[in-house]
Parts: structure tokens; C-alpha cells; sequence
């Protein structure tokens, strides 16, 4: 969905990246960090410390790319440790969500499994040969929307942001049947 703003995303982020002549690997392993900075805020009821972490977890996440892209440093383990990583920020996210009374256990669960499943569909289509790079709520739409709730429940109330989880729980199942779908009908032709 937002893979309209790449060229964009390039001309801001080469500038970065030719500064950061260091290993890629080394800034995915940080992102993940900075997401249990974004748990701490949430489970302690520091909305605006979790939507900055969050915030600044994403630029890291789309640095390390750019870095390898940039200084010619893109590799299948590079792919794979920051695919691992998006994993393990994204539950750890939502487990201080969980723990600062956002949402009841059950949700947060499914919230986690829902974003977990969304990437691992397009991992197993990829590994049968289909590009599965489609779908309304992907990493990146969930975590402006997770971003743009938390602030709203900064400013108007906590309930918001749990209507925010249910309706993120709901867009990611979307997305994982989107992409079920697509891949039934690559599959099929």
C-alpha cells in the first residue's frame, strides 16, 4: 500500500544512508530495542514515549535498508534478520499495549497473532514463487495507525486506542485473507 512512496522514501534516505557507511545488520539489531523502549512507554501509560519509539523503531527499520541498498551491503540474511526482527518489535509492542491495560489479554493475543500471520503468508507465498507484497494493512500502515491511536488517546481518552487495537486486529485478518486469496489465484491461473 505504501510502496508508492519508495522513490520518495529513496530521495530522503540516500543522503542518510551515504552518511552511514556501517554494517545494515547493526541498525536492524537496534530497531527492535527501541521497540521495547515503545512497550515500556505503553505498559507504564506513557502514550507520547510509545508513539516517539515507535516512530523512531520505523526510521530505523527503513534506514537499514537504505544503508544496504546504498553501500551495496544487501544480503538474504540481511533480509531475513530484519524480517525476524519487524517480528519480535511488533509482538513486543503490542505486549506493553497488553500490559498497560489497552486491551484485554484476548485481544493483544490476537492483535499479535494477526500482525505475525499477515507477514508470514507473504514469506510462505514468496517461498512458493508468488509475490505477495499486496494488502491493506501492512507493517507499516499498522504501525502509523497504532502511532496516530495512541496519540488520539493521549489527547482524547484511553478507550480510543483500544477501539484502534480491535479495528487493527481487524484489518490484519483482512490482509491475511487478501493475501490468501491472491495467492489461491496465482496458484490456480
Amino acid at each position: 500500500m505504501l510502496q508508492s512512496l519508495r522513490p520518495l522514501l529513496t530521495k530522503i534516505l540516500n543522503p542518510i544512508a551515504k552518511r552511514l557507511n556501517i554494517n545494515p545488520n547493526i541498525v536492524t539489531i537496534i530497531s527492535p530495542f527501541v521497540a521495547v523502549l515503545a512497550a515500556y512507554g505503553f505498559a507504564n501509560k506513557l502514550l507520547i514515549l510509545g508513539t516517539v519509539a515507535i516512530l523512531l523503531s520505523g526510521l530505523l527499520d527503513v534506514i537499514d535498508g537504505a544503508v544496504a541498498r546504498y553501500h551495496d551491503r544487501s544480503s538474504r540474511f540481511g533480509a531475513f534478520l530484519d524480517s525476524t526482527m519487524d517480528r519480535f518489535a511488533d509482538a513486543i509492542i503490542y505486549i506493553g499495549i497488553i500490559f498497560g491495560g489497552y486491551c484485554n489479554w484476548f485481544v493483544g493475543i490476537l492483535a499479535v497473532h494477526s500482525a505475525i500471520c499477515v507477514s508470514y503468508v507473504r514469506a510462505r507465498a514468496e517461498s512458493q514463487g508468488v509475490d505477495c507484497n499486496i494488502g491493506i494493512a501492512e507493517r507499516a500502515v499498522r504501525m502509523i495507525i497504532l502511532m496516530a491511536g495512541a496519540i488520539t488517546a493521549y489527547f482524547a481518552g484511553d478507550i480510543y486506542f483500544t477501539y484502534i487495537i480491535y479495528i487493527l486486529v481487524a484489518l490484519s485478518y483482512f490482509t491475511v485473507a487478501q493475501r490468501v486469496w491472491h495467492v489461491w489465484r496465482r496458484l490456480n491461473d
